[in-house]
């Protein structure tokens, strides 16, 4: 039997576990990027709107998503992107609703969005990579060999189906409320109701998450976190 020396392990490459982050961290992670570019954006708009007027709310709302994005950049954080496509989609609406004084076309266009956006969503479950596997890593480190694994694959898509059906009852509800309802109550009314639907459709993607991560063994338990 030939023997191994001390010389010969060292020079076996050691292949670096990947650093898993607890589900605290996760979930952290989650609601931050949902406060940015969901939760203050709204909270800013109808309180501006309520205080002021439907034009310096759009211009708020939008300086909040800028002045977000600048810092995000500025102090070299990762930038989600949930961010970045709150962010383009808001500075088209806005300039359009400054430059043409249409305020209807700003409320009606997220429907359009959301149609569109579920579209996507529901059209990549064809492709082999849908949607919620792309923006995955936004919120957990995925490697190639852990987005092969079957149940992270069937995890992907379950969420990306329950966000497609979140996007069009979004957007049918904004509809129903605009057509309905005066300027100020829709706003308020549609904030508190896509608000708490995008809230619930978080709570029920982390939960999903959380219960193939621990059958994946994926979440570090609590005694290792230091």
């Amino acid at each position: 039997m030939t023997a191994i020396h001390d010389t010969d392990l060292a020079a076996i490459p050691v292949v670096p576990r990947p650093d898993r982050p607890p589900l605290k961290a996760v979930i952290a992670r989650v609601a931050a990027s949902l406060a940015t570019a969901v939760v203050t954006p709204a909270v800013l708009f109808a309180a501006t709107l309520v205080i002021i007027n439907v034009y310096a709310a759009v211009s708020v709302a939008l300086a909040w998503m800028v002045a977000a994005m600048c810092w995000r950049r500025a102090t070299r954080r990762p930038v989600s992107g949930l961010l970045v496509l709150t962010l383009g989609i808001m500075t088209i609406k806005t300039v359009f609703t400054l430059v043409t004084g249409n305020t209807f076309v700003y409320f009606v266009q997220p429907v359009f969005a959301d149609a569109g956006v579920a579209a996507i969503f529901l059209g990549s479950l064809w492709t082999a990579r849908p949607i919620v596997a792309r923006i995955a890593p936004d919120f957990y480190p995925v490697d190639a060999a852990l987005a092969a694994r079957p149940r992270i694959r069937r995890l992907f898509r379950r969420l990306t189906l329950l966000w497609g059906l979140v996007l069009v009852v979004k957007g049918s509800v904004t509809l129903w409320l605009l057509v309905s309802l005066s300027t100020v109550s829709f706003v308020l009314i549609k904030s508190g109701a896509i608000l708490t639907l995008t809230l619930l459709a978080a709570a029920t993607t982390v939960a999903l998450s959380a219960i193939v991560g621990r059958q994946e063994g994926l979440m570090r338990p609590a005694a290792d976190v230091v």
